[in-house]
């Protein structure tokens, strides 16, 4: 029986609603979330119903710059559409993982890696951790870090971060197409075996990097994500290398890339982990002129 105009539904009766709102016909939610109830408990209901099953939760998805309290470091984040993060510090430590949105609750389970040549302070080069805070999406991304090296060291601290409009660039293969030059301006710590290389992007978006001083070769891809944001994934794999760096030869690499064309000339990060057969852990961060 349908309540009188003005009566509270029991639970039971907002259960029968919200799964007759499930069964019902596009159309009809459609004229109930638009009509104009006057009062009536049942039109009210369906509303109700129709737009907490609309609501949708925020984006972790950008471009965010900040601080790790940990360490006073400046840190820049990469979220693509996907949900794919790259977490860069200033020292060339990296910590990637997927965003989990659940509101404005913001999840990622984290694996640490450092630059390739560098060390935690306990002399491993890899951890895991997880990051928990909040997201307002295009603005703010905040929360605490919880980490903890293989060798057993805890780092904690808290990242606050703020969102970069340099994300709503619009991406393309012919935009990031071109020659660069590693100038190892991204890495303050570790190696960068792709130091003063000539890199090309084609416009099928094929990545080839060759002349570094170790004889480093690298062949891969850039992929774009989403067209209307600044976050593209980029692999590759590492060939030629000679000396202490031959122990990357045949190591897969993958990650985010970000193009800067506020930049004079644009420059281009790329940011990318990897594991040998052995089980050893890498992570390379490059920053790339523009010719």
């Amino acid at each position: 029986m349908v309540p009188p105009p003005g009566s509270r539904s029991s639970p039971s009766s907002t259960r029968r609603l919200r799964a007759a709102l499930a069964a019902a016909p596009a159309w009809l939610i459609l004229c109930l979330a638009g009509c104009n109830c006057d009062g009536n408990t049942l039109c009210k209901a369906f509303n109700s119903a129709a737009t907490s099953s609309t609501s949708t939760a925020g984006s972790a998805a950008g471009i965010w710059t900040g601080t790790d309290s940990a360490t006073n470091l400046e840190l820049t984040g990469y979220i693509d559409a996907n949900g794919q993060a790259d977490f860069i510090r200033s020292d060339g430590v990296q910590f990637t993982g997927t965003a989990q949105v659940s509101g404005t609750t913001v999840n990622i389970s984290l694996s640490g890696y450092t630059q390739y040549g560098y060390e935690f302070s306990d002399g491993s080069a890899f951890g895991t951790g997880t990051f928990s805070g909040t997201v307002a999406s295009g603005s703010t991304l905040s929360g605490s870090v919880d980490f903890t090296t293989a060798d057993d060291t805890t780092i904690d601290g808290s990242w606050s971060l703020t969102f970069d409009s340099l994300y709503d660039t619009a991406s393309s293969l012919d935009a990031i197409s071109g020659t660069y030059t590693d100038n190892l301006a991204a890495v303050t710590d570790g190696v960068d075996p792709l130091n003063a290389t000539s890199l090309t992007i084609s416009s099928d978006g094929v990545l080839y990097a060759q002349g570094s001083a170790d004889g480093c070769v690298a062949n891969g891809t850039v992929t774009v994500v989403s067209a209307s944001a600044d976050v593209y994934q980029v692999s590759y794999t590492l060939a030629n290398c000679t000396g202490s760096d031959a122990v990357l030869n045949g190591v897969d690499f993958s990650g985010l890339a970000e193009l800067n064309t506020d930049a004079s000339p644009q420059a281009l990060v790329l940011a990318v982990t990897g594991t040998s057969s052995s089980g050893a852990y890498y992570s390379i961060a490059s920053e790339l002129s523009g010719s």
